[in-house]
């Protein structure tokens, strides 16, 4: 059997796993009343968003906890599948010496982050007091996220020695120990980047599960097999989560997998070589989370806002663009934004 028809099986196979658990899933946040509150006035920066609150007050109630579902379930799948591949006479092949260092540092992303958002959700929508409960002011959990990016920057550098940066058509740049600030960086952007553009049903969601499209492609082309399976199995995991993360919502992925997400999203560019290209593909969180720190800037030092509202999701919808059309233009551009980051890694 090809590679091809194994990861696309491995895919199918996630996605029936995760269908099969995410009705039980939702039923049990709602028992634990893991649910949206009446309003949410803060941005990711704490910042009041009542336009935010005019657009989506209709949304209480809707479960939140989505991510930890794909987490639990891409986990507990690869866990399962990796160590059958020998006996299966699956070669395990990748770019690195040590592929069970790769696998570390793509797991020990994905549920440290997930953990820190998690528990970020818990407080948030259980209402625990900081008094009450050790809450989690924003510059707190700037210094945890950047305490997570390090240890995982220091594993791409001393485990996987990883220290170069390539710039298609110009060169590659060898950062040496200089990598790790700048790997710390674009994981931290990316974790908090993926959380404010998950302000739309299906628009976070869906415009990452198109970039891990591109992403698997290009793991795929250097036969790096432990990256492929990961990304095959949350591929499958998360167009089950989108079939509910459409509008109207019945799920919404919480900072427990916008955190996980956005922060492995880089981690995969990271281990592919592919900065520039992850810039792209990943263009649309980018400039989402670009818009919402101008307008924080903005009104911190000149007292006034640049755009009606940020992330820009929110000044198309008081533009009078409703929240299926902005969610379903932007996939068509997320398409052809993942098209040009591959085109761009594999010339």
């Amino acid at each position: 059997m090809s590679s091809l028809a194994l990861s696309l099986g491995f895919l199918i196979f996630s996605f029936i796993t995760t269908s099969l658990a995410i009705i039980p899933f939702i039923n049990l946040l709602y028992q634990l009343k893991f649910q949206r509150a009446l309003q949410q006035t803060k941005d990711a920066f704490g910042q009041s968003t009542p336009i935010y609150d005019r657009f989506h007050g209709f949304k209480a109630g809707v479960p939140v906890g989505g991510g930890l579902l794909v987490i639990m379930a891409v986990s507990g799948l690869f866990a399962m599948l990796l160590p059958l591949f020998p006996l299966l006479g699956i070669e395990v092949t990748s770019v690195y010496a040590n592929y069970q260092a790769e696998v570390n540092v793509l797991f020990f992303t994905f549920l440290s982050f997930g953990i820190l958002g998690l528990y970020d959700d818990i407080k948030k929508f259980f209402g625990f007091q900081k008094e009450k409960f050790f809450g989690l002011r924003l510059h707190h959990k700037l210094i945890l996220q950047l305490i997570l990016a390090s240890i995982t920057a220091a594993m791409l550098y001393f485990n996987l020695g990883i220290s170069i940066l390539h710039v298609p058509f110009i060169g590659t740049f060898h950062l040496g120990w200089w990598f790790m600030p700048f790997a710390v960086f674009v994981i931290v952007a990316f974790a908090n980047a993926v959380n404010i553009t998950d302000g739309l049903d299906g628009l976070a969601s869906g415009t990452l599960m198109i970039s891990l499209f591109g992403l698997w492609f290009l793991s795929s082309t250097i036969l790096d097999v432990p990256l492929s399976l990961f990304l095959v199995l949350w591929i499958g995991s998360l167009v089950s989560f989108l079939y509910f993360n459409v509008f109207p919502a019945r799920l919404f992925m919480g900072d427990v997998g916008a955190m996980a997400f956005g922060a492995t999203l880089a981690v995969v560019g990271l281990l592919l070589g592919k900065i520039v290209a992850l810039v792209i593909i990943g263009f649309v969180f980018v400039f989402e989370i670009s818009t919402s720190l101008m307008q924080l800037l903005s009104k911190r030092f000149f007292k006034r806002k640049i755009i009606p509202a940020a992330p820009f999701h929110l000044t198309l919808q008081q533009m009078g663009w409703e929240e299926p059309k902005i969610v379903q233009r932007v996939w068509l551009m997320q398409i052809m934004l993942t098209l040009f980051g591959v085109w761009l890694a594999v010339i």
